[in-house]
């Protein structure tokens, strides 16, 4: 039952709000289905120090540095410096390291240099003790070099100052901070896999699992893997893995475990796609999970995959909703409006389901995706199938949090439109989240001997851009209250009125002034947005009312023919990676922003006191036993603070530093 007192909103912090989600459903499970939520949460926590890591080279040193400086301070902690230092680690924490989660660019700190050079002889004090502690000795770290080390790392804004460059024209490896690649250009990066290709390979996600080095002129992969990189914390993972493995729901749940233990221990790629073949087609059953180097976002090029972990539950009653969408999926790539040729003839294995987030580890936490479409291999995809999920838990506690909170008077332009959103925003923005993770990125296909990769840094947007057209045409058509998914014919209007608002307007807020759009998903939405307010035929237009900018829609019908047409060039592109044509269209809609509009949005949306950004404390789960020590129940604990999460996490997951 749930718990109406129930408080989803927590501390709130630079740009950033810290929510917390409910699991509704974990009481009426088994003790042996919370024993392996358990079980699967911590092979999730596990994975962090990866994920830090793999989002720079220093953010495992730097985050310590600050957390020992954050415990064992010994002065004012009312001090602007402390409080500053204070924001700047859980600034850290959230984004797992120094740059903004989002924007991807350095987080400078608001405290000043002399003061965290004070605290050298704390921090060598306590790094030392902590080395002791591990039996190391500290005479075999030069503690004093290492602090000094990171300081212009912390400092100097011109020092590694972007996680993720996609800049067009530069050298997009070197100019990345992300730790994938170590002396190497985007030139030799780019040769390296290219040829590792051959035409009759069967495609696997070659680099997905490595990074790519040269030492003395060789180029060079190390493979994380259980006896490579990243092997401490491979270890910790695979251990809770074994131990989920004793309930495990069902065979084929059994053996996804077992195919990812075996990738975890080899590091080969054809383990992961067997892996990969193996969830797609573990259907049954309530639990299910995400554990792996799985999304490419955080490398420039869109070779390099970030390590994420998300435990899930399955929401039975919502998933007749996607389950309705995916059963129905031949029949929505047949009436798609792109060519015949870029159709698939057969769609195979689509499966969706809406679940609960349980627990959320690496690049899913505390910044999470409200959905997940996997596996990400083309060739998969069209021989076995994906498999779709809607987290409902994350949306509900989004939607309580922004109950109220002045936006929407703001920002919308009538009453009539703002009836209509309140009405019909929240339903039809997970329709289309369903219908972009269902069947948008399983559908179409690629030409015969194009390469996945052949689109580049600009394949990540271009993906997207074809999933939300999907979404963003299907969800207009008559098949929505054929299907019984929406009670009204024209409740789309909601959504289409509240994508072109984010895409044109509001996602500005997440840009700092003077900055372009770097994001995939940013980009993506301003390249929807933008190209259908310049063809649009007068569909939708930009007015100006009381001295502020709001959108208009004049005629939804048009929108979506616009749509329609944007959604069939998109797919045209990726199926025959054209490269320029993908390049001219981002460079050209999905990435400038004009200052005196971005200036507005800013100033409106400060008025409102709403943080731009949002993330999530994970509860905190607890055995209890019986006098022998059996497990009798697994008890969720929705107390804990963002700091003392992250401390004890620093704590008790900590496996490369």
């Amino acid at each position: 039952m749930k718990d109406d007192n129930f408080v989803y909103s927590d501390e709130r912090f630079a740009d950033l709000q810290l929510l917390r989600y409910r699991l509704n459903s974990f009481d009426n499970l088994s003790v042996k289905q919370k024993c392996l939520v358990y079980c699967l949460a911590k092979a999730t926590l596990f994975g962090r120090d990866i994920t830090f890591d793999q989002q720079g080279r220093y953010n495992l040193r730097i985050r310590q540095l600050m957390e020992i400086v954050y415990v064992h301070f010994s002065g004012n902690r009312d001090c602007s410096d402390f409080k500053a230092l204070e924001i700047y680690l859980k600034r850290i924490w959230f984004s797992n390291g120094i740059y903004h989660h989002y924007g991807c660019e350095k987080i400078m700190p608001g405290f000043n240099e002399d003061f965290l050079r004070s605290q050298k002889e704390l921090f060598c004090k306590e790094k030392a003790k902590l080395l002791c502690s591990r039996g190391e000795h500290p005479d075999n770290y030069r503690l004093e070099q290492d602090f000094e080390e990171l300081i212009p790392i912390i400092f100097d804004k011109d020092v590694l100052p972007k996680r993720v460059n996609k800049k067009d024209g530069e050298d997009l490896v070197r100019t990345s901070a992300c730790n994938f690649y170590r002396n190497v250009t985007q030139t030799e990066v780019e040769d390296f896999y290219a040829r590792k290709k051959t035409d009759d390979d069967e495609q696997p996600s070659w680099g997905l699992n490595s990074m790519l080095i040269k030492e003395n002129g060789e180029l060079k992969e190390k493979v994380w893997k259980v006896n490579g990189m990243y092997g401490e914390a491979i270890r910790q993972i695979i251990y809770w893995l074994l131990q989920a493995e004793y309930y495990a729901e069902n065979e084929k749940q059994l053996n996804v475990i077992r195919s990812l233990i075996k990738f975890y221990e080899t590091g080969d790629l054809a383990d992961f796609d067997q892996y990969s073949i193996k969830w797609v087609e573990a259907q049954e059953g309530t639990i299910d999970f995400v554990n792996g180097f799985i999304e490419v976002y955080g490398d420039p090029l869109g070779l390099k995959a970030t390590w994420e972990g998300i435990v899930e539950i399955k929401d039975m009653e919502a998933t007749r909703r996607t389950q309705l969408i995916s059963q129905n999926a031949q029949w929505f790539e047949d009436h798609s409006p792109v060519d015949k040729r870029f159709k698939k003839t057969e769609v195979k294995g689509v499966t969706a389901h809406v679940v609960e987030a349980a627990m959320l580890g690496g690049e899913e936490y505390p910044s999470s995706a409200i959905g997940i479409n996997l596996p990400n291999a083309d060739w998969i995809r069209a021989s076995y199938g994906s498999k779709s999920v809607t987290i409902s838990n994350l949306t509900e506690a989004y939607d309580q949090a922004a109950s109220g909170n002045g936006f929407d008077q703001e920002f919308i332009f009538d009453n009539a439109t703002r009836e209509l959103v309140e009405k019909w925003g929240n339903l039809c923005d997970n329709i289309h989240t369903d219908l972009h993770e269902c069947l948008g990125h399983g559908s179409g296909k690629l030409l015969e001997k194009v390469d996945p990769d052949s689109l580049k840094a600009y394949g990540n947007t271009i993906e997207e851009a074809r999933a939300d057209l999907f979404g963003l045409y299907y969800i207009a058509d008559e098949k929505m209250v054929e299907l019984g998914l929406v009670a009204d014919r024209h409740a789309y209007k909601a959504q289409y009125y509240k994508y072109m608002l984010n895409g044109l307007l509001t996602q500005l807020v997440r840009i700092k002034p003077g900055q372009q759009i770097e994001e995939a998903h940013m980009r993506n939405r301003a390249l929807v947005a933008r190209w259908a307010l310049e063809h649009g035929r007068g569909a939708v237009e930009l007015v100006c009312k009381k001295g502020k900018t709001f959108i208009q829609i004049n005629d939804y019908e048009q929108l979506r023919t616009c749509f329609a047409t944007l959604l069939a060039e998109v797919q045209r592109i990726k199926s025959e990676g054209d490269y320029t044509a993908a390049r001219n269209l981002v460079e050209q809609y999905a990435v400038k922003v004009d200052p005196v509009l971005h200036q507005e949005i800013l100033e409106r949306y400060k008025k409102l006191n709403i943080a731009p950004y949002k993330g999530f404390i994970n509860p905190r789960m607890y055995l209890e036993t019986d006098e022998k020590g059996k497990v009798t129940n697994v008890k969720l604990d929705y107390t804990e603070g963002y700091a003392e999460q992250m401390l004890r996490y620093s704590k008790d997951y900590a496996t490369l530093i």
